[in-house]
């Protein structure tokens, strides 16, 4: 009997510890500037929407340089709740970039609506924007997606997409910085 306590007790206190690990901080950070086509984070050296060279920093350098809420996301693989992120349910048209070194990652032609609560897409921008990694973490095994210039934490690729790739980029909206088309 006393076993079975403790699994129930433990099928309640699971899905609450796990929400609360994806808490997100929810400290404010300046704004980044949209000039046109180009974002500009001053304070952060390493940041360019055109520059596609291979970053090599260290984790105590992005410290420095990101707001402390991307830097748990992209640098410490935190995750925002869902339903929360600022793009989980926009349909501008434009373009998707890492929020910590403006490397390009999405077109919003492959961005969908997949009701789960981030930004989801069902193509990166090229080969090499977005490279993957096993993640065995929280007892599930999915593939991390990481920015393939900095490296930065962007969320989870599942292979429940729509066509024509099948797949499901789920994306954190703080991990992303976004460029609308101009008309």
């Amino acid at each position: 009997m006393k076993s079975k306590t403790q699994f129930i007790s433990l099928c309640f206190l699971l899905p609450l510890f796990i929400l609360q690990a994806c808490g997100q901080n929810n400290k404010q950070h300046v704004k980044p500037t949209s000039m046109g086509n180009v974002i500009n984070k001053s304070g952060n050296p390493y940041y360019s929407n055109t520059d596609t060279t291979k970053l090599h920093v260290s984790d105590a350098e992005w410290k420095k340089v990101l707001p402390a809420d991307v830097y748990a996301v992209m640098r410490e693989a935190d995750t925002e709740r869902p339903f929360t992120g600022k793009y989980w349910n926009t349909d501008e048209k434009g373009t998707y970039y890492c929020a910590s070194c403006g490397n390009k990652l999405f077109r919003s032609t492959a961005k969908f609506s997949s009701s789960c609560g981030w930004p989801s897409f069902f193509e990166q921008e090229s080969k090499k924007s977005i490279v993957f990694k096993e993640d065995n973490s929280i007892g599930m095994e999915r593939i991390e997606t990481l920015c393939g210039r900095c490296g930065g934490h962007l969320g989870h690729i599942f292979d429940d997409g729509p066509e024509p790739t099948g797949k499901r980029y789920c994306m954190n909206s703080i991990a992303l910085d976004f460029i609308p088309d101009t008309k």
